[in-house]
């Protein structure tokens, strides 16, 4: 069975999205019904939902929105991986109120789509420090370039567990992949980060990518990381630019091929289930 920790849902007449405007095919509606539809047909059985970058003000309705879909019957949905903004000052109080929350397994601020420098701001790096101790994971969706600063603020919290999303978002397209690669092996050495296995088909060539151009992206994602430290997420409707999801379900199912039932099993469920304590 699989444990997809990368949903995401877009309901456009209950949040604000401003940057769908910029990406017409995912300007529409993105359903749990519309995913579920899919998923159940291909072994998923826990789902976890990634925040989708709204409307800061939207950011606690967008929680309650899938707490709120969780609670229907037969629903998949076991947590959100919450929005945040460690750069503001109201987010010791965000924080507090989030993690008397249990359906809030961990926070994300997309960092590859503001100035270099936000994740460098003294309240930002102290705001992540706050995570100690709480066994709430922070996303690091960042591109290569911008790896040092990942291992900065990793380095400044030691016992916070970060999760590294897609693969690093190597250009996949652009044949990044020596650049791709210094990064992922310097990132790897740090024992509190885990990477995502999610996203890739978005970076190839979205009408010509095949299962050749994204395996040495996965192999060396894997040597770097091993199998103990890599969780399975989907991407989902960012995934459809690629193929789809039982495109990526299929891709991911041929990239492990020789691989144990233990390693397929700790990708696939496993490792998620032991980091976020889902049934």
């Amino acid at each position: 069975m699989i444990i997809d920790t990368h949903l995401h849902l877009i309901y456009r007449d209950r949040l604000s999205y401003p940057w769908l405007q910029d990406v017409p095919p995912l300007d529409a509606d993105f359903t749990y019904e519309r995913y579920i539809s899919e998923a159940a047909r291909l072994g998923i059985s826990s789902v976890l939902h990634m925040e989708v970058d709204v409307r800061p003000d939207d950011i606690p309705a967008e929680t309650r929105m899938v707490e709120d879909l969780s609670r229907e019957p037969g629903s998949l949905l076991r947590g959100v991986i919450a929005s945040c903004r460690p750069e503001d000052p109201g987010f010791a109080s965000y924080l507090e109120t989030q993690q008397a929350n249990p359906f809030v397994k961990g926070f994300r601020r997309v960092l590859h789509v503001v100035p270099d420098d936000v994740s460098e701001g003294a309240l930002f790096r102290e705001n992540i420090k706050r995570l100690s101790g709480t066994s709430l994971t922070f996303d690091l969706c960042m591109l290569p370039h911008q790896i040092d600063k990942a291992n900065a603020l990793i380095d400044l919290a030691p016992d916070v567990t970060f999760v590294l999303d897609h693969c690093g978002v190597p250009d996949i397209k652009g044949h990044g992949y020596d650049v791709w690669k210094t990064g992922i092996t310097e990132i790897a050495k740090r024992d509190n980060v885990l990477v995502k296995i999610s996203g890739i088909p978005a970076y190839g060539d979205l009408d010509n990518w095949t299962l050749e151009d994204l395996k040495p992206y996965f192999e060396h994602t894997i040597s770097a990381f091993g199998f103990g430290r890599a969780i399975w997420g989907s991407d989902w409707p960012v995934c459809t630019l690629g193929g789809g999801l039982s495109t990526w379900v299929a891709t991911t199912q041929a990239l492990l091929h020789g691989c144990t039932v233990e390693e397929k099993n700790r990708l696939f469920s496993g490792n998620a289930r032991q980091l976020w304590q889902l049934g």
